[in-house]
C-alpha cells in the first residue's frame, strides 16, 4: 500500500471558506479574485479561489459586483455577522430547532447566559 502524498492531504470542511472570508475581512474595500489568491497563505489555483468565492456566494456570506469585465468580491458582514450566520445554518440544519437552542443555552457559562438575557430584554425594548 502506498502513503498518500502530504501535498495533497485534503483540508477540513470549510477551511478554504475561512481563509478566503479571513483575506477579503483584510482588504480595504472589494477586492478581485486576483487579489485573493495573492494574499492568500495556501498555494491555491484561481479555479480554486473562484470555487470557493462562489460557494460563499451562494451561502450569502459573501457579495459580488461587476467592475469592468470581471467581479469584485466582499464578505456580507463583518466577523460576528458572519458568525450569526453560521449559527442561523446550524439551527436551520437541525431536525428539532428547540432541542438545538435549549441545549446550546444550557451550556452557556453563567456570564453568556447572562449577557443573552440582556440583548433579548433589549431586543424586546426595541420592539
Amino acid at each position: 500500500m502506498t502513503e498518500p502524498d502530504p501535498r495533497r492531504r485534503r483540508r477540513a470542511q470549510g477551511a478554504l471558506e475561512t481563509q478566503v472570508l479571513a483575506a477579503l475581512h483584510e482588504a480595504r474595500g472589494p477586492v478581485t479574485a486576483g487579489w485573493v489568491q495573492d494574499n492568500l497563505a495556501a498555494e491555491l489555483a484561481y479555479t480554486t479561489v473562484m470555487t470557493v468565492l462562489a460557494r460563499l456566494l451562494a451561502k450569502n456570506a459573501v457579495t459580488r459586483k461587476r467592475e469592468g469585465r470581471s467581479f469584485v468580491w466582499m464578505p456580507a458582514a463583518d466577523e460576528a455577522g458572519l458568525a450569526a450566520l453560521k449559527m442561523h445554518r446550524v439551527l436551520d440544519g437541525g431536525q428539532d430547532r428547540r432541542a438545538v437552542l435549549a441545549s446550546f443555552i444550557t451550556t452557556l457559562p453563567e456570564d453568556d447566559e447572562q449577557l443573552l438575557r440582556e440583548l433579548l430584554d433589549q431586543a424586546d425594548d426595541e420592539d
